[in-house]
């Protein structure tokens, strides 16, 4: 037994509450379990409960044995003052509490306990992988529906941090965002620093030449501190040169690796179509807020790198040709993880209704994501038909699954009631 499994089996009065008795043999009858308390103080706030023939209200705490209120010291603590009931598992010594002790130990059913230690215990994909497919389609759609907001959610507390680190200006924000995304997971943290070290002003003024554009971004990177032979890599080297002490700009020192990576993902690669979106895309953000179609926002991320790059994956070594669009992937990439956390991240924190169901309603739109995570939900039965799914599973596994955390999901709550 421990306190949060203890805790959860009050919450939902998942015990034989038939005839209940205090330690002190007083008829005790459960009106209302209380609210779960995720702050300092006592497990539950607002509980009513019947002792006797007299109706107490406060808070109940919980302890896996009696002494445990002693060992943590409540009688001392004013947070505790309100305590009307003080409920056990095993009651292991008389205290001489100024109110009752409920000893439930014998309540509970073992099938219940079963249940739940297999889930904990058990070393699978997910720790219900054998009984999921017990699970109600009905419950599992509302538990994405809920998974995915509380993603949402996340992301948009992640922007508002960033938010106040540049005095509110969405448009940087996006930017910073966007230029993450285009790193993909091995060189993101890179991108955003290269992002961070050139302001989206310096761009702007700079959006109608594709060659400067390209040259603040490679050199920021650190790609032209070395001596070429082509005359490409030279003009955008003397550029940056030039730019760099216009603005007196420091480039990163964070590697790029081109290790390991699909040529097509190469950091040059996507910096070159990174600085084709700047070019052909002004206020970016405040156009994609103001449209109302998933497939005209897609569009402006149709996109492909100047000719140098059709020939081109790195610097002066030469390719078969093939054009270097942004591929359909890569665009519904973006959408996810940058322009519907925006979007809702800014009917968010402006309280603005529509912009956060735009971004719902465009999620669902897009198709969904495979990688070892869906295909893992997939091969047992669970749905990943579309964005929303995907981003919801990807919740679930990470926050959920992976943290063991069967008592605050739906789906460990309806195999466990099943068990009561």
């Amino acid at each position: 037994m421990n306190e949060r499994l203890l805790q959860y089996i009050w919450q939902f009065q998942y015990l034989n509450n038939s005839d209940l008795e205090t330690t002190a043999a007083q008829s005790l009858q459960v009106i209302f379990a209380g609210m779960y308390n995720t702050n300092q103080g006592p497990d539950f706030l607002n509980a009513k409960i019947k002792i006797g023939e007299a109706t107490w209200a406060g808070s109940v705490e919980l302890h896996i044995n009696s002494s445990d209120w002693k060992r943590h010291n409540h009688s001392n603590d004013k947070n505790y003052n309100n305590v009307i009931l003080h409920v056990v598992w095993n009651h292991d010594v008389d205290l001489s509490l100024p109110f009752p002790t409920l000893e439930i130990h014998t309540r509970v059913s073992k099938l219940l306990l079963k249940k739940y230690e297999e889930l904990m215990q058990n070393r699978y994909f997910i720790p219900c992988e054998e009984h999921i497919h017990k699970v109600s389609e009905l419950t599992l759609s509302k538990l994405k529906e809920r998974l995915l907001i509380e993603r949402l959610q996340q992301k948009a507390l992640c922007i508002e941090e960033h938010l106040k680190k540049n005095n509110q200006h969405w448009e940087e924000c996006f930017w910073w965002m966007l230029a993450r995304n285009f790193g993909t997971k091995i060189n993101s943290d890179a991108f955003e620093k290269i992002a961070r070290t050139i302001p989206i002003n310096i761009l702007a003024k700079h959006k109608h030449q594709l060659l400067q554009l390209e040259a603040l971004l490679m050199g920021q990177a650190g790609l032209l501190d070395k001596n070429f032979t082509e005359s490409y890599p030279i003009m955008l080297q003397k550029e940056y040169q030039f730019l760099r002490k216009k603005y007196q700009l420091k480039n990163i020192l964070h590697p790029l690796h081109f290790l390991r990576m699909r040529p097509a993902n190469f950091p040059t690669v996507r910096l070159a179509q990174l600085a084709t979106i700047i070019q052909q895309s002004h206020h970016l953000f405040g156009r994609i807020k103001d449209m109302a179609d998933l497939k005209e926002a897609q569009a402006l991320f149709n996109v492909t790198a100047n000719d140098y790059w059709h020939y081109h994956y790195v610097f002066d070594e030469t390719s078969p040709f093939k054009k270097k669009a942004l591929g359909r992937e890569m665009t519904r990439n973006i959408m996810i993880n940058t322009v519907i956390p925006m979007l809702y991240a800014y009917g968010y924190l402006s309280d603005k209704e529509t912009f956060k169901n735009k971004a719902v309603h465009w999620v669902a739109q897009l198709g969904s994501e495979t990688n070892s995570i869906t295909k893992g939900f997939v091969s047992l039965g669970v749905k990943n038909d579309s964005a929303f799914d995907s981003q919801a599973l990807l919740q679930l596994k990470n926050f959920y699954c992976d943290q063991k955390h069967c008592l605050t999901c739906a789906v460990g709550n309806e195999l466990l009631k099943a068990e009561r």
